[in-house]
This record gives structure tokens, C-alpha cells and sequence, in this order.
């Protein structure tokens, strides 16, 4: 190439970088222009969105007020809820114009107040508070904050209208000037391409000779790129399948995971977190924070905004298992969680994010609290039971000697009144006995097949005359025969303890109602009820419109002596018989309460097999007789009172303290008749124990046990043993003198 070739070419490589150089800077302006004009457009789309958001809340607010339908009400929850994030994200979109920042700080509290301002009237009437209503309708300040609202957003899109116009009149600009450089540039390079082709040619025997070398270079070349590809390609497939498992981890976690940045907005979170916590990305904590109340695990002392999870994480502070109540403001149900956090820090070490873990432990809560609530109430029972049977054994003594005082003091009218009063007392203190042990499940049961709809029919027809005209009772029972396998009487008691105390909570009247059902409660029923076999029962619901129950209260109600009448007006024994009666069936209770709408109680009663048995005629009162009855009891004033009834009714008496004691006698041949012994008694033998010792030295031994409450030892599932006959105390003279005839006869009863 000559000199002046090359200075030529020189000159047009100068040129041509020149022609580059501009068109690179005016390349980066259209860009920067372009990248302009869609923000602007963005931000109109947003100013759009809001003004669409709250059109749209206003409009269910108003359809929610003619209308009164859930829909408006739900749809105008889902609009308040995206108004607050489309304000801060609006907010970011002109953070760039202070006077557009400055406009929009102005108008997002008027927007806020004016949602506030609906959705209390939303509230008001749903609760139906008409003056309430009148006094906010009357302030007229709902109408004047969204005129201005939506005229701050008017002055905002025309602002940006009036930027996007400018924009795209410079990028139009830019863009022509561009062309032309560029045309320029075409000529330059064409010019270039000439000149280049000449130097070519001569430099073409050069590439040749050159080109055997670039051949080898690049084959070897080809195989390093191949080798390191294959190697990318592995990495990338592991990189893959790591993120697949994580994602797949991160979506199927029970968990609820919440990734947040400083300010509280929600960068991440899984599904679980959208069925727990109704927190989805986009979110922010702070505005949700206002749709509940937090407690501390306790449910009481209400948890302070400086302690609460995303606070504390977001000083830095990592916690595990912290222990929570949230309640919404919804009404809907309040959820036990315990939330572990962990703070994100940047590389300069400051904390620019965290990660919130949330676990659902209502439901093992639930249970916990059921089955603490069913060992207390256990732990009572049998407490009970020990205190009923010396209860019982010192009122067989009190009862039966006031009935004989009774009759023996006809011809003095003033003593006979006072025997008669403590006989009354101490039938009164035998009633809350059997009540007591009703609730321990220490009481035999007659259990049998009864057809639920007929003994509820009879039961109401007894309550009608009972309750009064201001009770309304109706029955909604399942047709078709429906047997449950219990003790009628039993039954029969439960039910109108219940309808006294619905009566009680209805002073002003209002409807009882019977219900009956075959039911099936599941697996998953009897996951949440520690005490429930899953399997068929019959329900029968109790249900009043009257006052309802707290939830403290139910957590009480079916412990003894536990009411909440007034002194004088109940003795807390009713629910505690019923639940006692109810587990000693094999069934089950539940209470379903809610303050001011009133009460259903549901009992899960075994259901019976076949048809239902027909009652046992009662037979008539019978007399004494000249057999000779061991009489076994350890209590001393027992022992000579029952002796001394056997005697007043013919009969002879043999009697000792313990087991030990009537066996010694019976091995030294002592004759009797009948063996009539305590359950439970001293000396290493219980009385079923002393009847098998008894029965293998004389077979065919008649035996009638007596007891102030039952044990395993002839009871089982709240039935005695076939063949087992048992007198329960405290009895009067005619009970002992038909039972101790059953019993020599041969045939079975309980008493």
C-alpha cells in the first residue's frame, strides 16, 4: 500500500471511530430516552391501578350498603388489602420527581382514611348500628377525601403525561439525528471497504501460509472448548436438579416461609404460608399486622410491637420456637403458631432481609389442653370414688336407722318430724352421692338396647308440663329404628339434667331442641379427641337458644361442684353426671357454645345390636325369711346395722371383719346360706376373691355383694359380671329385704 493509501485509510479509520463514537453516545441516549418513556408509561399504568382500586373499593362499600351480600363485603377485603402496596409501590415509581413524591405523601393518608372510613361504615352495618350509621353519614367526610384523592391522582398522571410527551419528543429527536450519523458512517465504512480489498489481495498469500497453523491451533483449541462444555453441562444438570429438590422442598414444607426485606414487605413465601397466614409476595407485615391481635403463648397478655417475630429478626435478633396467638379481626379462628426467625445480612454484614418459619401448632395445642382436661377430670373421679364409698357406708347406717326411728315414733308427731327430717337429708346427701359417682364412673349400669327416638318422644312428653309454656320443644329425629346400647335410666337423667340447666340459661324462654342421628366419627375426629374410638355412634344433641358459655367456662363444665348459678340455685353435679355416665358407656360429649347464641351438647352414645329390649317388670316387695347370711364388712357400725335389719327380718346372722376372718369361720365349718360381703374390704381378700375361695370349698355358694361404689372387681365397662349380684349402699330396709330373696332364689339383679 502507497503512503498516500495509507493516509487515506488513516484518515478513514478516524472518521469512522469518530462516526462510532457519536453514534454510540447517541445509541445510549435513545436508549436512556426509551428507558424513560416506559417508566413514565409504567407509572401511569400504576396511577391507573390505584384509581381503579379505589373505585372499585368504593363501589363494593356502596353494593355492601344496598345489598348487604358477603360478596361485596369479601370483594371490598380483597381491594383493601392491595390498596396499601399499590401506594408504596406507586411511591417507588416517582421517587425520582419530589414534587410527584411530595404530591403522593399528601394523598396517601386521605386514601387510607377514605377505605378506613368505608370499611367502618361496612361495620356498622353489619352490626345494624344505625345511629352509628346517621353520625358518620353525617361528618360528609368520606365524599370530600375521594374527590381529592382522585384529584391529587389527576394532577399526578397529567404530571406524568406531560414528562412522557417531553420524552418521547427528545427520543424522536435523538432517533433522527442517529440515522443520519449513521448514513454517514455506511458511506465511511463502503469507502473503507474498498480500500481494504486492494491491501487484501496482497495479504492473501500471507493468510495462506498462515492459515496450515491456524487449522492445528484451532483444533486444539475445539478440543479444550469441548472438554471444558462437557464439563459445564454436568455442573449445569446438578445446578438444576439442586434447585429442582429445593424448590420442590421449599413448596411442599407444612411450614409457613416468609423471605422479607427492612421494610417488611413479603419477597417470598410457599404455599403454606398462603393457607396459614394469607401472606402472599408483595405483601408488607406491617399492613397485615393491623387484620389481627397477637398474644403470647399464654393467649392473654397481648404481645407488644417491639417484640413481635419480623421486629425482632429484622434487629438482628435469630429466635427459635417463639410461642404466639394470633386473632383475627375477621372472626375467623385463632391460631396457636410457634415462629422461628433468622436474620439476611449483606456483605458489609448489615442485616438487609430475613427469613420467618412459621409452625401451625393449634391443633396439638387443642389436644394437649383435651387430654389435661380428661386426666384432671379423671384424677377427680377417682378421688371421688374413694370419698362416695365411706360417704355411702356412713349413710346405710344413718338412712336405716332414721327409717326405723321414723316408724317407730308414730304415737310422738314431733320427734316422728324431726326423724323425718333427717331422713330426707339423708336421702338428699344419698342423691349427690350417686351423682358423685356417676361422675367417676363407679356406678353399675343396666345397660340394654333402646330405641333412642321413642325414649326421646317420652322424654319430652315429661319436660313439656316441666319446663313450661315459655319453652318451646320440638325433635328432629332420623327415621327408622335406632338402638344405643345404654342404661335407659341413665339416660333418662342425663337428658333432663340437661333440659333444667338449658331452662336455666333461657329466663325469658325461647326453644329446646332434640336431635337424634347416626353419626360416624372418623380417624381424623378421634385425632383431635384423645378419648374418642373412632366408629358408628348415635348423637344425641341437647340444643337452646339461650345465653351460651364462655370458653373458660366449657373448659369447666363437666367438672364437679363447678356452676355458675347462684348460690342456692345448683350444685355443679348435673354435667359432671352426664359426662360421667356418658364415658362409663363407651361413649362420648361434646359441648359446642358460642356467648349470647346459646348451647348444644351432643352425646356419642355405643350403638345397640338388634332390636330394643323390652323392660324388666318389677317385681313386688319381698319379705324376710329364716336363712342364715354371712355377713362380711369391715365398718364396724355397717356390720351391726345390717346385722340387726337381717335379724328384725328373721333371718339368723354369722358375721366377720375381713376376708380372713370368714374363711377361718367357714373352715371350722360354720353353716350359712348366703354369702353377703362388701367389695371392698381388709385382709388381703376382696369380696369377689373371698367368693372364689368360698365357692371352691362350697360349690354352689349363693352371693350377694354390697358396696359404696364399684371397682373391676365385679364391674366391667359399667356392667357387672354375668351372674354377679350387687346391693349398693346406701339402701333402705326393703331394698336389703328383696335383694337378700333374689339372692337366695337365684335370681340376678342389681340394686
Amino acid at each position: 500500500m502507497i503512503p498516500t493509501q495509507r493516509v487515506i485509510l488513516g484518515a478513514g479509520l478516524a472518521i469512522l471511530l469518530i462516526i462510532t463514537a457519536a453514534s454510540i453516545g447517541l445509541d445510549v441516549k435513545s436508549r436512556s430516552d426509551a428507558a424513560h418513556v416506559s417508566h413514565t408509561v409504567q407509572v401511569l399504568k400504576k396511577i391507573s391501578d390505584l384509581r381503579g382500586l379505589m373505585r372499585r373499593a368504593e363501589s363494593a362499600a356502596r353494593g355492601y350498603e344496598i345489598y348487604r351480600s358477603p360478596g361485596f363485603s369479601e370483594e371490598f377485603q380483597a381491594v383493601h388489602a392491595r390498596i396499601a402496596p399499590a401506594l408504596a409501590d406507586l411511591k417507588r415509581g416517582v421517587r425520582d420527581n419530589p414534587d410527584q413524591v411530595a404530591l403522593l405523601e399528601g394523598t396517601e393518608p386521605l386514601a387510607l382514611r377514605r377505605i378506613e372510613i368505608a370499611a367502618e361504615a361496612m361495620r356498622l352495618r353489619a352490626g345494624n348500628d344505625q345511629d352509628g350509621i346517621a353520625a358518620l353519614q353525617g361528618k360528609g367526610e368520606g365524599r370530600g377525601l375521594m374527590e381529592t384523592v382522585m384529584g391529587n391522582l389527576d394532577r399526578l398522571g397529567a404530571e406524568e403525561e406531560r414528562v412522557l410527551a417531553a420524552r418521547s419528543r427528545d427520543s424522536r429527536r435523538t432517533g433522527i439525528v442517529l440515522l443520519g450519523i449513521d448514513v454517514a458512517g455506511a458511506l465511511v465504512i463502503l469507502l473503507l471497504v474498498v480500500m481494504v480489498m486492494r491491501e487484501s489481495r496482497r495479504t492473501e498469500v500471507a493468510l495462506k501460509s498462515t492459515l496450515l497453523e491456524t487449522t492445528a491451533a484451532k483444533q486444539v483449541l475445539e478440543a479444550a472448548v469441548a472438554e471444558r462444555t462437557e464439563h459445564l453441562v454436568t455442573a449445569h444438570d446438578e445446578l438444576r436438579l439442586s434447585v429442582n429438590v429445593l424448590q420442590s422442598t421449599f413448596r411442599s414444607m407444612a411450614e409457613a416461609v416468609l423471605v422479607i426485606d427492612v421494610e417488611g414487605n413479603v419477597l417470598l413465601s410457599n404455599p403454606a404460608a398462603e393457607r396459614m397466614l394469607l401472606h402472599r409476595a408483595g405483601m408488607n407485615l406491617r399492613d397485615l399486622r393491623m387484620l389481627s391481635d397477637v398474644f403470647h403463648g399464654d393467649g392473654v397478655m397481648p404481645m407488644k410491637p417491639a417484640e413481635l417475630p419480623s421486629v425482632r429478626v429484622l434487629r438482628g435478633e435469630p429466635f427459635e420456637n417463639l410461642e404466639m396467638i394470633v386473632r383475627p379481626h375477621s372472626g375467623n379462628q385463632p391460631r396457636h403458631l410457634m415462629v422461628s426467625g433468622r436474620p439476611m445480612l449483606d456483605g458489609q454484614g448489615n442485616v438487609s432481609g430475613a427469613v420467618l418459619v412459621y409452625h401451625d401448632a393449634t391443633v396439638s395445642r387443642e389436644t394437649e389442653r383435651q387430654l389435661h382436661q380428661s386426666q384432671k377430670l379423671d384424677a377427680i373421679g377417682k378421688l371421688t370414688g374413694g370419698v362416695a364409698h365411706d360417704f355411702n357406708n356412713m349413710l346405710t347406717v344413718i338412712s336405716g336407722n332414721t327409717e326405723t326411728l321414723v316408724a317407730s315414733l308414730k304415737q310422738q308427731p314431733e320427734l316422728q318430724r324431726v326423724a323425718r327430717l333427717i331422713d330426707d337429708a339423708a336421702e338428699r346427701c344419698a342423691e349427690l352421692i350417686q351423682h358423685l359417682l356417676a361422675f367417676a364412673r363407679r356406678q353399675p349400669l343396666q345397660p340394654r338396647n333402646v330405641e333412642i327416638n321413642a325414649a326421646v318422644a317420652d322424654i319430652a312428653k315429661l319436660l313439656r308440663p316441666t319446663l313450661g309454656e315459655q319453652i318451646q320443644i320440638e325433635t328432629v329425629l332420623e327415621q327408622g329404628p335406632m338402638t344405643a346400647h345404654i342404661d335407659p335410666s341413665r339416660l333418662t337423667n342425663a337428658v333432663l339434667n340437661m333440659a333444667i340447666n338449658a331452662r336455666d340459661a333461657m329466663p325469658n324462654g325461647g326453644k329446646l331442641l332434640f336431635e337424634a342421628h347416626r353419626v360416624v366419627l372418623d380417624e381424623a375426629y378421634a385425632q383431635n379427641n384423645p378419648d374418642v374410638r373412632p366408629g358408628p355412634y348415635v348423637m344425641l344433641a341437647v340444643s337452646d337458644t339461650g345465653t351460651g358459655m364462655l370458653a373458660e367456662v366449657q373448659q369447666k363444665a363437666f367438672e364437679p361442684f363447678f356452676t355458675t348459678k347462684e348460690v342456692g340455685k345448683g350444685s355443679g353435679l348435673g354435667l359432671s353426671m352426664v359426662y360421667g355416665f356418658v364415658k362409663q358407656s363407651g361413649g362420648h360429649i361434646k359441648i359446642y357454645s358460642e356467648e349470647g347464641h346459646g348451647t348444644t351438647i351432643k352425646l356419642y352414645l355405643p350403638p345397640g345390636e338388634g332390636m330394643a329390649d323390652t323392660a324388666v317388670a318389677t317385681t313386688p316387695q319381698a319379705e324376710g325369711g329364716a336363712e342364715t347370711i354371712f355377713v362380711v364388712e369391715d365398718d364396724n357400725l355397717v356390720r351391726n346395722f345390717v346385722t340387726a335389719q337381717l335379724q328384725s327380718l328373721g333371718y339368723n346372722t354369722v358375721a366377720a371383719p375381713d376376708g380372713r376372718a370368714a374363711l377361718e369361720l367357714i373352715e371350722a365349718g360354720q353353716p350359712f346360706d348366703l354369702l353377703f360381703t362388701d367389695v371392698v374390704i381388709p385382709g388381703g381378700l376382696s369380696g369377689r376373691e373371698l367368693a372364689e375361695e368360698v365357692a371352691r370349698r362350697r360349690p354352689g355358694l349363693k352371693v350377694l355383694y354390697t358396696s359404696g361404689y364399684t371397682d373391676n372387681a365385679i364391674v366391667h365397662h359399667g356392667k357387672l359380671d354375668d351372674g354377679v349380684m350387687l346391693l349398693t349402699n346406701p339402701y333402705r330396709r326393703n331394698q336389703l329385704a328383696e335383694m337378700i330373696r333374689k339372692a337366695l332364689n337365684g335370681r340376678t339383679a342389681a340394686g
